[in-house]
């Protein structure tokens, strides 16, 4: 692929991702997602935020080895250029310049905007329900977490590495439904552990961001 074509794709996705932020963050304006983002925040604690160090130390120690598998580590966004994930609009073609640090700003206060909606939405796909299946279905809606993630540009080998996440957000989700017996509130538990993982990876990405900025 030429330098020029992927310079114009590599542009075309960071307009379409900051188009679907913006949905995002007007969509978690309405009320239904300032309620959804008042039950996730208020009520993160302790519990949901020590294990995200160790879970994040899983999927690396995951994902490494994968990686040493040349296949495993293409991803369609690095291969246009970019850095990373795509919804953190880090790309090569923005090097050298003040959208090299800028974007990945803005992206990034978006995201946190609709974290919670971002996360609802994905637990909701993976885990809700989780009570009734079989050990075998559990698994499986674990990989398929992380392997989705692959569409959106991850390299898959950090993409399946990202299984590790979905069984700690499963265990969430099966230890609330014990206690609570109800499927709502367990996706919102593991909505909540999800939100604080992700919270945490954007803090980090945005503090290196930051850093590169300023050296």
């Amino acid at each position: 692929m030429s330098g020029r074509l992927s310079n114009v794709l590599s542009v075309f996705v960071m307009a379409v991702v900051g188009l679907r932020l913006v949905q995002a963050v007007t969509l978690s304006r309405t009320d239904g997602g300032r309620s959804l983002s008042r039950e996730v925040w208020t009520r993160i604690r302790w519990r949901h935020i020590w294990p995200v160090p160790f879970v994040l130390g899983g999927v690396l120690l995951v994902a490494i080895p994968l990686l040493m598998v040349p296949p495993l580590r293409w991803g369609w966004w690095s291969a246009l250029g970019g850095d990373g994930n795509p919804i953190f609009g880090s790309s090569s073609t923005t090097s050298g310049t003040p959208w090299a640090w800028l974007i990945p700003l803005v992206f990034m206060c978006l995201v946190v905007l609709a974290l919670p909606l971002f996360a609802n939405a994905e637990e909701r796909m993976f885990r809700s329900g989780a009570q009734r299946w079989s050990k075998r279905r559990r698994v499986l809606k674990v990989v398929q977490f992380g392997a989705i993630h692959a569409l959106i540009g991850i390299p898959i080998g950090v993409a399946l590495a990202l299984s590790v996440g979905g069984a700690y957000f499963m265990a969430v989700y099966l230890r609330a439904y014990r206690v609570t017996r109800s499927g709502h509130e367990a996706t919102l538990e593991s909505t909540r552990a999800h939100t604080a993982y992700n919270a945490l990876i954007i803090v980090t990405v945005a503090s290196a961001v930051v850093i590169a900025a300023v050296a």
